[in-house]
């Protein structure tokens, strides 16, 4: 049913989603966006948003990451990049990696890179805005997010700021993951963004003797319950010490795993 404008419903609904949107900078051409999202912290969602990038990267993409989980900011760590507050007239410029993966965080703009980020929730989403909006990424393919758990301001905010053409939900073997998965992959879908998959952190440990694969906390069940969702499983990465090491040294874009293969297919599609 229209109002007395001929307006309909819906019509104000696409009306109040635009006029949330940030706009990009105008010296940026990014073509997909992707959220790194978790229903809470601890899963490696970081480690998953920084391989994501790498894996991509290496195909040959442009690829960025946005370190939007501005209160645990770790991806400058994983990549090795300090300080980075530069700028020019066209607006802040991103760090870029060894590989040339381009990154922005909140840390790297930070006097010390340990000072707590004690500010309330519209303060940040408004960073996340700024990142979006007041940064020079220049040509990028993919953007990954690496968002904040949960279902709070933040994630919201990126929900409604940015253009997510996706999210990959991560998580780990335990059972009552299962339950705070859902609330994250009920948020994307209420806020009608597609979920592209899940990704499970820690699935397995691979005997450094035999090489048989451990199941440190039982058995997966994400198989099943990817299928009761209609979704796909898109990695199942290993715990393994040498990937933290790496990562503590800021040598990330030296891992090499196949875990993302499928992660890398269906990114591939989304361009191809």
């Amino acid at each position: 049913m229209a109002d007395g404008h001929g307006k309909k419903p819906e019509d104000f609904k696409k009306q109040m989603e635009d006029s949330m949107r940030a706009k990009l900078s105008e010296y940026s051409h990014v073509k997909k966006v992707i959220g790194i999202v978790s229903g809470k912290g601890g899963v490696g969602k970081s480690l998953v948003t920084g391989l994501s990038a790498v894996a991509m990267n290496k195909k040959g993409y442009k690829t960025a990451v946005m370190d939007a989980d501005i209160t645990g900011p770790s991806i400058p760590k994983m990549f090795g990049i300090g300080k980075a507050n530069y700028a020019d007239e066209t607006g802040m410029l991103p760090a870029a990696t060894r590989d040339g993966i381009k990154v922005m965080s909140l840390n790297m703009l930070m006097e010390n890179e340990t000072d707590p980020v004690i500010w309330r929730g519209p303060v940040i989403a408004g960073i996340v805005k700024q990142f979006w909006s007041d940064v020079n990424w220049g040509d990028v393919d993919f953007m990954f997010v690496d968002m904040p758990p949960g279902t709070g301001d933040v994630p919201l905010t990126v929900f409604q700021s940015l253009p997510l053409d996706g999210i990959i939900v991560v998580a780990t073997p335990q059972e009552l993951v299962g339950m705070i998965v859902e609330k994250a992959i009920n948020m994307a879908t209420m806020m009608n963004i597609p979920v592209l998959g899940i990704v499970e952190n820690m699935s397995y440990m691979t005997c450094p003797h035999c090489g048989e694969k451990l199941y440190i906390f039982g058995e997966s069940k994400v198989d099943g319950y990817a299928a009761s969702k209609g979704i796909s499983v898109l990695g199942r990465i290993p715990m393994d010490p040498a990937f933290a090491a790496k990562c503590d040294e800021g040598n990330a874009e030296d891992i090499e795993t196949d875990a993302l293969e499928s992660l890398v297919y269906v990114l591939d599609g989304m361009l191809g």
